[in-house]
């Protein structure tokens, strides 16, 4: 280790409150920390003795390991404790320092509301404190808020659409029984106040709108209208999955608990949400850092903040976390308080029905690393694939998520790019991204995709690696966009060798390659981390070219309702031709005619 620089710093250190950093000797960062004494908390890491400096004999075999290849510390000062907790959570979630806790799950849940001031109210989801009088909450929702939502308008004759109501005539939601037309005064407003009663009903209790939704699948399938069928299946099967309501006695209260806990090698952050006296959602996060007794502080610390982070619609009263020495908790609840604009305390019960809360997280928390331990089991050989990846490509660590991105486009229209994410043994579906890029050709449309990726990491912490389709060019691209918004982010690519013009996706037949910035790998096709990487690439170019033609096949649908004249041959022709649908629609009638008129050319 370094020690002239170190040991200066370390000898000379503020003993006011704010951030430390740690950095390497190649100034990667390493880890961010706050401190009410700077100098107390950053000598509790080392050990002086004759001018050398050693990791302290009490910590962790991780800290000992950071400890000792801390090169540089830098510190910031702050004029409070509460600005250096904001500060350091800040800085945790944009950088992603190696040695801190990855809380990746900062997500606001959505709530379902509805104006109970408007003559014919319409439910809708928000993530956000709406400023307006009489403005009623179902929530939070941790998943299923959209299925429940299309279903109560599915089941319900309420006002379909926003706009319905301003028009004065009825509509087509009207003529197909979705609607009883308010708009033509068809329905008062005693009878419409029914149907809301019966939805409110409904989001409690979902046992009578499955009923109804099953019913209108069948009827469905009997008409054999069968993709619409399956729609109303899919709805159902995720409106069946959401975590029955429980009733908890304890004088409808409303309470959320957070607990971390631990089982072998799996570290988990468990979340209750508890409304009214009753459990109507949880939610869990796997983390990857150790949970000690000298850190607790600082991981309770880090998820309170990623998760009130701002008003809430319906804020619980009691945050309950486990009772341990959390000496910051009186600022912390201070900064919670003016985030989420409510006076919610944060309590650590030892015993009563509080406590019981937190062990009925706990039993939770324990059921769920009991399965993640034996999905890991089978998920061995995804894990020896990842370190040997780390390995092979000199990653600064085991890539646990990872961002894969594809563009896809044909001769420069209707261009688009996707991202999926792969975590923990794992395609995470609800994480992947669409993106409609407006740039023309293939090194521009990447660069856009991932500068719109990057400004979100702030809201969406980055992975640990970016896969990208492509070569050389593509990762020094994404190396600049990175370095400009100061992430650790590790970036490899597989690029697509042709043979006899033809590029072999199938596993034994692919001979793709690896890059990282410096080095290319050359690997046999049976290679286990070559098929790993081209089983992710294969994912985003399935993801990418499904939105692609979706998109195309939209265009095509508008194009042959704006003028059914025009042949489906002749429509793909004109949108080839001009990009997109808009471009079409603005093109004058010679021009179309000029396009139809020339000699059709197909690819040899």
């Amino acid at each position: 280790m370094p020690t002239h620089n170190l040991l200066f710093t370390l000898q000379n250190l503020p003993t006011q409150s704010g951030i430390y950093q740690y950095f390497d000797k190649d100034d990667n960062l390493l880890y961010v920390g706050k401190a009410k004494n700077l100098k107390n908390r950053i000598k509790s890491y080392f050990s002086i003795h004759n001018d050398i400096i050693t990791p302290k004999n009490n910590l962790s075999q991780r800290i000992s390991l950071m400890v000792s290849q801390v090169a540089k510390i830098h510190t910031l000062l702050t004029q409070t404790q509460e600005d250096a907790l904001i500060l350091e959570n800040s800085l945790i979630k944009s950088l992603k320092p190696k040695y801190n806790i990855l809380l990746r799950d900062d997500k606001t849940y959505p709530y379902i509301y509805i104006d109970t001031s408007a003559a014919f109210p319409r439910f809708e989801i928000t993530r956000k404190v709406l400023h307006k009088k009489h403005i009623e909450y179902f929530g939070p929702f941790v998943s299923g808020a959209r299925e429940l939502l299309d279903s109560l308008y599915d089941a319900l004759p309420l006002v379909q659409k926003k706009s319905c109501l301003k028009s004065k005539k009825a509509c087509i939601f009207h003529q197909i029984h979705k609607c009883l037309a308010p708009c033509e005064n068809k329905i008062s407003k005693e009878q419409y106040a029914h149907y809301i009663t019966q939805a409110k009903e409904f989001i409690g209790n979902r046992k009578g709108l499955i009923e109804i939704l099953e019913s209108k699948m069948q009827t469905l399938s009997l008409y054999l209208q069968f993709e619409e069928a399956a729609k109303i299946r899919d709805r159902i099967q995720k409106l069946k999955t959401l975590k029955t309501q429980s009733i908890i006695d304890i004088m409808s209260g409303d309470y959320d608990i957070f607990l971390l806990d631990s089982m072998g090698q799996n570290h988990i952050l468990m979340m209750l949400f508890i409304r009214n006296g009753r459990i109507i959602s949880s939610d869990f996060s796997l983390i990857f850092q150790e949970i000690y007794t000298h850190n607790l502080a600082s991981l309770y610390t880090q998820a309170l903040l990623n998760h009130y982070k701002s008003p809430l619609p319906l804020p619980p009263k009691e945050i309950l976390i486990p009772h341990f020495d959390f000496q910051d908790k009186n600022d912390l609840q201070n900064i919670l308080q003016a985030q989420t604009q409510s006076h919610l305390k944060i309590t650590q019960p030892q015993k009563g029905i509080k406590h019981n809360l937190l062990q009925l997280a706990k039993n939770n928390a324990q059921e769920i690393l009991a399965l993640r331990t034996k999905e890991q089991s089978k998920a061995q050989n995804d894990n020896t694939t990842l370190y040997a990846l780390k390995e092979l490509c000199h990653l600064m660590q085991v890539p646990h998520r990872i961002e894969i991105f594809d563009t896809s486009h044909h001769s420069g229209s209707h261009n688009v790019g996707g991202m999926v994410v792969y975590e923990n043994g794992n395609f995470m579906r609800s994480a992947y991204r669409r993106f409609e890029l407006h740039s023309s050709d293939e090194y521009s449309q990447m660069s856009e995709m991932l500068t719109r990726r990057a400004k979100k990491f702030e809201s969406n912490p980055p992975p640990d690696l970016w896969l990208l389709d492509g070569g050389k060019a593509q990762i020094n691209l994404a190396l600049d966009i990175l370095k400009s918004v100061g992430a650790n982010v590790d970036v490899i690519a597989i690029a697509k060798m042709k043979h006899n013009a033809k590029a072999y996706r199938s596993k034994g037949n692919a001979l793709d390659i690896l890059r990282t910035q410096n080095t290319e790998f050359k690997l046999n096709a049976n290679d286990k981390r070559l098929q790993f990487c081209q089983k992710l690439r294969d994912e985003v170019h399935r993801y990418a070219i499904t939105y692609h033609r979706n998109k195309k096949q939209k265009d095509m649908q508008k194009a042959q309702i704006m003028d059914s004249s025009y042949s489906k041959a002749q429509i793909k022709r004109l949108l080839d031709y001009f990009g997109s649908f808009n471009a079409l629609q603005s093109a004058s009638k010679e021009q179309i005619q000029n396009v139809l008129s020339r000699p059709s050319s197909k690819k040899q």
